[in-house]
């Protein structure tokens, strides 16, 4: 018995030794992983602190970073040749806002307004009139097709057209879009297409011009983006008078809107002489014009008052000057106040 006693405690104390090294062994790898699982966390920690250290450096995540809003240098107006002559320090009794004025008697040709009207300077669009007159007095079918081309693409001033190069429209609704909404390259494929070219078609502007008696009056293109396309008021009050004549430009010119069909698209185009639209105003034909050389610029014939006037407004200042001087001829003409043109005549 006290064999078999003795026996079991050496057994006992034999498992015992042996089961000490898988439990130092199993405490080596526990500590092992804990101290992993420290230094990975130690790792991440250590990540996240040094990501923080750059977002505090930068101030903001890209991210989150308003953007601020770019500011572009104001870009100084280029004076008119009206301003670089002095021409805007003629005062006058209606406190028009244009340089160069003239209001005409289209039956009588009495002058009963004028204000610099000798002025030689840029016109713009004006230019347009003598473009559809020239065109119309050929009497070239309005129904033939004219496709616009590279060449009709204004590269004087930049401006813009919708009237896409390939676009292709009729000679007459290039006429009409050219005098009621100043399209250029309408305009130009005008010239552009006419029988001898661009030269000829220009050439027989100034001939017309000329015959007319236009003395102060000169055109090198057919759309007025040119600055060297200068005339005088009293040269423009003949060109409206003998514009007039012909019944198609005085119907495309006063025309309100215009619709076209361009490829797959319905363009809508407007008039920019929003006179046109006022019942107010009975406008026999009209035309507008602006280059920052020109100013804005005005032409037209309408009835006041039970006569029959021509309306020349040069290098307006302001947006809407020009339609603003017109206002204060025909109040003037309606007021009665109207008087011999000597009493009212202004020069510079």
């Amino acid at each position: 018995m006290n064999r078999l006693f003795a026996a079991l405690v050496a057994l006992c104390f034999i498992a015992g030794l042996a089961s000490a090294p898988a439990s130092a062994a199993s405490r080596k790898t526990s500590e092992a992983n804990r101290s992993a699982s420290a230094s990975k966390t130690t790792s991440k920690t250590t990540s996240k602190t040094t990501k923080k250290t750059v977002v505090a450096s930068s101030g903001k995540s890209a991210g989150s970073q308003k953007r601020r809003p770019v500011v572009q240098a104001a870009v100084p107006v280029k004076p008119s040749f009206g301003q670089l002559a002095g021409l805007h320090g003629a005062s006058d009794p209606l406190d028009l806002k244009s340089s160069v004025a003239l209001v005409m008697d289209q039956d009588t040709r009495e002058v009963l307004f004028s204000k610099n009207d000798s002025a030689v300077l840029p016109i713009a669009s004006l230019t347009k009139l003598m473009t559809g007159l020239i065109v119309t007095e050929a009497r070239l079918p309005m129904d033939e097709m004219i496709v616009i081309s590279q060449d009709d693409v204004d590269t004087e001033k930049g401006s813009r057209s919708r009237l896409k190069v390939g676009a292709q429209l009729s000679r007459g609704e290039l006429l009409h879009l050219a005098l009621m909404s100043s399209e250029n390259r309408a305009a130009h494929a005008l010239g552009r297409t006419y029988p001898g070219g661009l030269n000829t078609f220009v050439g027989l502007m100034n001939t017309r011009a000329q015959a007319l008696g236009m003395k102060d009056t000169r055109y090198v293109e057919p759309t007025g983006l040119s600055s060297k396309n200068q005339s005088s008021a009293k040269d423009l009050a003949t060109l409206v008078a003998t514009a007039y004549m012909e019944p198609k430009l005085r119907e495309l010119t006063t025309s309100p809107g215009h619709e076209v069909e361009v490829g797959n698209r319905t363009l809508q185009f407007n008039n920019t002489n929003r006179l046109v639209h006022s019942r107010s105003w009975d406008i026999g034909i009209q035309k507008t014009g602006y280059i920052s050389e020109a100013g804005q610029c005005l032409v037209m014939q309408a009835k006041v008052s039970g006569r029959k006037l021509i309306m020349v407004f040069l290098d307006s200042a302001g947006k809407f000057s020009r339609l603003a001087d017109a206002e204060r001829v025909r109040r003037w003409v309606e007021s009665g106040s109207v008087v011999a043109a000597d009493a009212r005549r202004v020069s510079s």
